[in-house]
């Protein structure tokens, strides 16, 4: 794999989009942030290329995400390309992510969380909004002193992080949002009943994430209804499919009801400490040399 230039965006971008739904971070966050750094989420890139054609795309963010689409599984080049590198997350296609981190010898490492999902998707004229109380809101104008503690419980939860590290992330968090005006907070007679947002968007497509009820209010549909208002509100905006991971039976049913359909699995791997990839290479099985 080589580095990428700016000159290979385009060519990088038309690659992303034949996999579109398991490319939104890297594609989502090369539109907002680019390819020149200076903010956690600038991406760089690596690419394999076969007759002068991509065939496979390897993204890191500047904070340390790693972002594969890497369907032909370079594991020797992926690994050539990342020496040095410090991975602080792996996400992405189950069957790719499972095969590149024994690749770089991080499979065993420490996690804060480790896990496959089902992934799933949705044309939003198939979308089912249920009925139920309430109306969604910007997240700017619900009670802040209550989202920051939702947030924080959603770090802790979902993500396994530490109770005092989530409370410390949860300000930015909610900063970054607000910015971008991407979350929603489902209100009803001023009491917030849950809230959702989109961790990637494009103009067509966009991805749920930080989809969050408190425990006193779950198993009511809260979450559900504020996905499904939320998708409508994109769909009225020109947007005309969704896509998600799920963890959890209730998450799926709830994801179920409103119209997604599972496409394929997701794995999200969260180290707890940065991993340094090392120049000595592992050995590979012989079907998965390049």
């Amino acid at each position: 794999m080589r580095r990428a230039a700016k000159a290979d965006r385009p060519q990088i971008e038309k690659f992303l989009r034949r996999h579109i739904e398991t490319s939104m971070f890297q594609l989502s966050n090369l539109a907002r942030y680019g390819m020149d750094g200076g903010h956690g989420r600038a991406v760089k890139f690596w690419v394999a290329e076969t007759a002068a054609e991509i065939t496979d795309v390897l993204t890191m963010t500047e904070a340390g995400n790693l972002l594969p689409q890497c369907p032909t599984l370079p594991l020797a080049e992926i690994r050539a390309a990342l020496v040095g590198v410090e991975i602080l997350t792996a996400i992405g296609p189950t069957h790719q992510i499972r095969a590149i981190l024994p690749a770089l010898a991080i499979d065993r490492a420490a996690t804060t969380l480790n896990d496959d999902e089902p992934h799933f998707a949705l044309t939003l004229s198939d979308l089912i909004v249920p009925d139920g109380p309430g109306q969604i809101i910007p997240l700017k104008d619900a009670p802040r002193d209550v989202i920051l503690h939702w947030l924080a419980d959603y770090d802790i939860t979902s993500l396994g992080l530490s109770p005092s590290l989530a409370m410390a992330r949860a300000p930015e968090t909610y900063a970054t949002h607000i910015a971008s005006g991407t979350h929603r907070v489902l209100m009803e007679a001023g009491l917030p009943l849950a809230m959702t947002g989109f961790n990637a968007e494009l103009p067509e497509i966009v991805q749920i994430g930080g989809v969050y009820s408190p425990p006193q209010l779950r198993n009511q549909g809260h979450a559900r209804r504020a996905v499904g208002l939320h998708l409508t509100q994109a769909g009225a905006a020109g947007v005309a499919r969704a896509t998600l991971f799920a963890s959890g039976p209730p998450a799926i049913r709830a994801y179920r009801a409103l119209g997604f359909q599972q496409i394929g699995s997701w794995a999200m791997c969260l180290f707890a400490n940065a991993e340094a990839i090392k120049g000595s290479s592992p050995p590979f099985p012989a079907q998965q040399q390049s």
